[in-house]
């Protein structure tokens, strides 16, 4: 997809006017059931756990976006991620990607390590240890890039083509880059997930998952996951989704422009300590980002110099950027990765992968570049 009709497409994507009514936006099939012609005769839809004419469209406007001939809507990106281990037999072992989004772990080891599956936590940036471990026998390799908190990048067809020659599925989360940013199924991927609570959604109000995908078997299996355990976005959800599918090409440009400026101020700043940012040249993988992304987002991570009683004051005195937990919104964010997102993962860990009292990571919204800098600013001298 060429980058300018990822704009066309977010627009139109899944949306046709509405046939009762000429309406140019799809209406909210508020409703739980549907009338049918004779026992098993239907216009499509049944049942609204199964199928809803909103989130239909919402399914198909997720597809479009990722280059996908399948797209399917759950009530959270943890369902997502749940439904994407369902379409396994139970058993087996699944790499996954050291640095990867808090609840992520928590899921896998707390809930999935039960049922038989073994999770092996490694580094996915070094190749000949991914090699090296799927060659002991593998069924997924779950990757997340750029990863969440330390914006390390992944090399998607690399880690592909280790993947087919294991036999085994490549999943990759790619609710940091935003289809606008990467398409991840075009470098070899079996499964895409988002947590569409975040850039998808984009305004800080709603909570959702989606994956998307190519393969027709893979797709039978987890739309029946989708049906059988029904974690599915409402028909309202759905609309609303659909409605902010429409601004995320444009919203992504702005969070990108911003961030770039801010990870910028930040690397210059002498009480910042280190920037991660894959837009940044200083940044380790920064040649692998721009070449299998066409933008580099809007999450920034750092690490301040100074106590972490210096740092809780550095984000207490924030006026713009809110501390709370999430990303992805229009409004800009920071978060204390060890005490909030990842408070989950083990210490030992999280000091191996540098998550410690002094890092910080911000979700870089689209107000003002120079107001946000200038927020940053005032609270750094404080």
């Amino acid at each position: 997809m060429k980058d300018s009709s990822i704009f066309t497409t977010a627009v139109h994507a899944g949306t046709k006017p509405d046939p009762y009514s000429g309406a140019i936006m799809t209406p909210i099939y508020q409703t739980s059931t549907f009338v049918q012609e004779a026992p098993g005769v239907h216009k499509g839809w049944d049942y609204s756990r199964a199928g809803n004419p909103t989130r239909d469209a919402f399914e198909e406007a997720l597809a479009a976006l990722e280059g996908a001939k399948y797209g399917l809507a759950f009530s959270s990106g943890l369902a997502a991620e749940q439904a994407i281990l369902q379409t396994l037999e139970p058993g087996g072992r699944i790499l996954v990607c050291d640095d990867v989004y808090g609840g992520t772990g928590r899921l896998f080891r707390r809930l999935w390590a039960k049922y038989g599956f073994d999770f092996q936590f490694i580094d996915m940036g070094k190749l000949d240890v991914v090699k090296a471990e799927a060659a002991k026998g593998v069924k997924m390799i779950w990757v997340e890039t750029p990863t969440n908190p330390m914006m390390k990048v992944m090399d998607i067809a690399a880690i592909s083509k280790i993947a087919k020659s294991a036999g085994a599925l490549l999943v990759v989360d790619n609710t940091f880059a935003s289809p606008i940013f990467q398409q991840p199924l075009k470098l070899g991927a079996d499964f895409v997930m988002h947590s569409s609570t975040k850039y998808i959604g984009g305004h800080s109000d709603m909570v959702g998952g989606a994956v998307m995908l190519n393969n027709p078997d893979l797709h039978e299996k987890i739309r029946f996951v989708q049906f059988a355990a029904g974690a599915v976005n409402s028909p309202f959800e759905s609309f609303l989704m659909l409605r902010s599918v429409k601004t995320l090409a444009v919203r992504m440009q702005q969070h990108n422009k911003n961030a770039m400026l801010v990870a910028q101020f930040l690397e210059s700043h002498k009480k910042v300590q280190a920037v991660y940012y894959p837009g940044l040249v200083s940044h380790p993988q920064h040649a692998l980002a721009k070449e299998q992304m066409s933008g580099f987002s809007g999450m920034v991570s750092f690490d301040l110099k100074g106590s972490y009683d210096e740092v809780v004051r550095f984000l207490q005195n924030l006026k713009v950027f809110a501390l709370a937990e999430s990303l992805g919104g229009v409004e800009s964010l920071v978060n204390h990765p060890e005490k909030m997102t990842h408070a989950s993962v083990p210490e030992a860990l999280r000091k191996q992968l540098g998550i410690g009292p002094n890092l910080v990571r911000l979700s870089v919204g689209i107000e003002s570049a120079d107001d946000l800098i200038e927020d940053l600013q005032q609270a750094l001298a404080k």
